[in-house]
């Protein structure tokens, strides 16, 4: 059967958007996503891993990633499988949260999966419904109460000491994320920091997981996402994203999501 794609969301709740794909082989590059993610197999399984931390994922499972953790999800033997992916802005998740527990800020899943039947089935549920149209309101309502019991369930606890990210590393993650359309230098960023530039490179690399290069092409991907959305040129967005050529940017995009950007923006209902 023939590989199918679909992307929801909904421009009255833009902190939530969901993807189906159905028999797909496609493998992916390690990458990151900004906010939390959510994920289920609905057929075959899969070799999941998240931070280094590995596991098989099948039917009645869920994989919960957190923001800016890297990770990978492929098929096992090459056989096809069927998936959803939830993601949520970390801001919106942290108000769930917050109808929960004291916190002040976002609290990491201490899990990387959460194996709970119920769940597992009222997940499959809610994005199905999601993805239809329907009452904002019972669609608002049902995610939330899906995030409540996954919480619940996790027993999040904020930790008493929280893993901090050098002020250093906070900055060029921030440089990372912005002027895509320059092609910055790490010794002209370090020069700003007054860092020395592979002082530099060496901690983003042990505190973040990749590369600094590797995690702007993440950005630059996630912003080339949101412009595909409103149904912007693709050589435009190439542009402004800061790649090269066209297809330079289709060799990043697919690499990161499986799809080209054409195919992504053709499968992105809203």
């Amino acid at each position: 059967m023939k590989t199918k794609e679909l992307f929801f969301k909904d421009k009255n709740l833009p902190f939530i958007e969901c993807r189906y794909t159905t028999n797909s082989s496609k493998h992916y590059k390690p990458h990151i996503h900004f906010g939390f993610s959510i994920g289920a197999i609905d057929k075959a399984e899969v070799l999941y891993n998240v931070a280094g931390k590995e596991a098989q994922l099948g039917r009645g499972k869920l994989a919960l990633i957190n923001p800016n953790s890297l990770h990978y999800c492929n098929p096992l033997n090459g056989i096809k499988r069927s998936y959803y992916m939830l993601y949520l802005d970390t801001s919106w998740v942290l108000q769930v949260q917050q109808s929960l527990f004291e916190t002040n800020s976002f609290i990491c899943s201490n899990q990387i999966i959460l194996e709970d039947e119920k769940i597992y089935e009222e997940y499959i549920e809610v994005m199905d419904f999601f993805m239809q149209e329907d009452f904002l309101l019972e669609k608002e309502q049902k995610m939330v109460s899906l995030l409540q019991k996954i919480f619940l369930k996790l027993e999040l606890k904020k930790p008493k000491k929280e893993e901090k990210i050098s002020l250093h590393v906070k900055s060029l993650q921030e440089k990372m994320q912005s002027d895509f359309d320059v092609d910055v230098t790490l010794e002209s960023i370090a020069k700003t920091m007054e860092i020395n530039p592979y002082t530099l490179l060496r901690n983003f690399k042990e505190e973040v997981g990749i590369t600094p290069h590797a995690y702007r092409i993440n950005a630059k991907i996630e912003y080339a996402k949101e412009l595909l959305q409103q149904q912007e040129d693709i050589c435009l967005v190439a542009l402004r994203c800061g790649f090269f050529d066209q297809s330079h940017f289709h060799r990043y995009f697919k690499a990161l999501t499986t799809l080209t950007p054409r195919e992504y923006q053709l499968n992105f209902l809203q």
